[in-house]
């Protein structure tokens, strides 16, 4: 049962100053001039949660662990209990897949430890309902939860315009050998430096897909051909990553990502400053974290194919290395437990091939033996099989990780400020926080936003405050273009009632009422809403200058 919250007081606005300028990672300072080398504000301290799983609990049980208070009066929580899910694709040495294998085949050790498997599934498991059809986030949330999606990604920011074309080309011919309906519900996606666009939401439509493939106008990436637009490139494949696994985390079921494309510029990494290549990594261990708790699994394709000139894509190109000489792309998708896909003519069957891997993938789950808390220790993952010559792909391993820190609305954090951009900004339904809207049935501008139970945290109760939840509300408008003409960010201190229990799990949602500000160029509004203990997101879409006629607690669709 779901509750409205008894007060909710905004804590006043979050001062993002260039909302809408495209706020990256600044961890290619010293690769190009033209991105000023900036430093994250600090953040106040916050309330610590070292989760390492694969997919965190909405509302993790404070029980399990009660707030202690330091010398200074700060409360800290800890929780040591972490759950491990891995998602396995076995191949024999031809590289068939391999679906008959059980239970008692599988052996896992972390941190060279032997680990107990607590829950496992095969891959037969995971089929969709041959009843069910997908064709949205909102269908594929409310319908098939667990369902396994691919999310097929066109990486038009580095790669040559005449690799992308090819790309597209064997996309729709690997499209085009499929049956009418698909049997794993689909998105498909694009990126250049300006735009992310959803060319199409979650679908089983295969005809839609090739359609809508057909009106998107792949953007010419003229920023490939010069070299201080190389922090920029590197910058937006790390923040696309992100944002992707931000706005599916909330979709437990697992994600096949497939990215064609050249992933990252050539870059002199021997020529670039220590401090620098420091930070690129730990951009790399962050994708690699996100893209676990979201449960994605990245195949990355090079459509350059066998390449006549390695060198069109700079000197560093010509080794090994297909991905412009960069090793770090590379680390991202074998990190994941996906592959790297290059050298080859046949894009589409490569596309094939990630798609089947996507399909036929094992299960299981685990509880860690070892329960340090030391973050500096990567705890490595091995699976070993007592049948021979098999090969396993699945994720190397984790860092632990401490949660989202406190927001500051006056020095908001840089990450912060990215992630909000990166939802508000988005066609990509986020859902890693449930979201729906009231409207108004007399006011077109008035909305109530529920956020559900599932999707809150609140604290515990101490001495000197209630229990609350805390979260970032940010609406933006648009003109009929897309253009966005407002944004408004606040942070939001919901109380709940002291007749609650101080501890433990409340079934308790928080409502918001939000007027939007009348303009005759609005003609759609977007909420999102950021519960900051977790720092999951969710979105929700609503026109603007309608009557809402009816039943006035029906939800306006995320997709309007």
């Amino acid at each position: 049962m779901i509750y409205r919250v008894c007060t909710t007081k905004p804590e006043g606005p979050i001062k993002l100053p260039l909302l809408h300028a495209l706020f990256l990672f600044a961890l290619a300072a010293g690769l190009s001039h033209s991105v000023p080398a900036q430093q994250p504000s600090p953040a106040p301290a916050a309330t610590q949660d070292p989760r390492t799983q694969t997919q965190p609990p909405t509302n993790p049980p404070p029980a399990a662990s009660q707030p202690t208070k330091d010398a200074n009066g700060v409360y800290t929580i800890r929780r040591n209990a972490r759950l491990v899910i891995l998602d396995m694709v076995v191949t024999d040495a031809k590289g068939n897949i391999v679906t008959d294998l059980k239970r008692d085949d599988f052996h896992v050790t972390e941190a060279n430890e032997p680990e107990k498997i607590l829950n496992f599934d095969a891959p037969a498991a995971h089929t969709l309902n041959p009843e069910l059809t997908i064709n949205s986030t909102e269908e594929l949330d409310r319908l098939a939860p667990n369902a396994p999606v691919n999310i097929i990604l066109l990486d038009e920011f580095n790669t040559r315009f005449e690799d992308m074309a090819f790309a597209r080309y064997s996309l729709k011919k690997f499209l085009n050998r499929q049956p009418g309906k698909l049997d794993t519900p689909t998105m498909l996606l694009a990126v250049d430096l300006q735009h992310f666009t959803v060319v199409h939401d979650y679908t089983q439509n295969k005809d839609d897909i090739i359609a809508a493939l057909d009106h998107h106008f792949a953007a010419y990436p003229w920023q490939a051909q010069q070299g201080q637009w190389r922090a920029d490139r590197i910058n937006l494949a790390f923040l696309t990553l992100r944002r992707v696994a931000e706005a599916v985390i909330g979709h437990p079921g697992h994600k096949n990502m497939i990215w064609i494309g050249r992933g990252f510029p050539s870059v002199r990494w021997e020529g670039v400053p220590v401090d620098t290549v420091n930070l690129v990594n730990n951009a790399v261990q962050d994708c690699v974290n996100i893209l676990r708790d979201a449960r994605v699994t990245l195949y990355t394709i090079d459509p350059a194919g066998v390449q006549i000139e390695p060198q069109a894509y700079g000197r560093i190109a010509g080794r090994d290395d297909p991905f412009g000489g960069e090793y770090q792309f590379n680390i991202l998708a074998k990190a994941t437990g996906g592959r790297t896909l290059y050298g080859r003519n046949d894009v589409d069957a490569e596309i094939g091939t990630s798609i089947r891997d996507g399909a036929s993938f094992y299960s299981l789950t685990y509880r860690p033996e070892n329960t340090s808390l030391d973050p500096s220790k990567f705890r490595n993952i091995k699976i070993t099989i007592d049948r021979p010559g098999l090969t396993v792909y699945t994720r190397q391993g984790y860092y632990l990780q401490r949660g989202p820190g406190r927001v500051d609305p006056v020095n908001p954090s840089r990450r912060l400020m990215t992630d909000i951009i990166s939802a508000d900004t988005s066609t990509m339904v986020y859902d890693g926080v449930p979201v729906t809207l009231e409207p108004s049935p007399t006011d077109p501008n008035r909305f109530i936003i529920h956020v559900a139970s599932s999707g809150t945290y609140w604290s515990p109760a101490t001495d000197t405050e209630p229990r609350h939840s805390d979260l970032v509300l940010a609406v933006t408008t648009f003109d009929r273009k897309g253009k966005v003409l407002k944004s408004v960010a606040k942070l939001i201190h919901a109380s709940a009632p002291t007749t609650v229990p101080p501890t433990g799990r409340i079934e308790r949602g928080v409502d918001l009422a939000y007027n939007v500000d009348p303009d005759p160029k609005a003609v759609r509004v977007r909420f999102v809403v950021r519960v900051s203990f977790t720092g999951r997101i969710g979105t929700v879409d609503a026109n603007l200058g309608q009557q809402h006629a009816g039943n006035p607690a029906s939800s306006v669709p995320a997709n309007p």
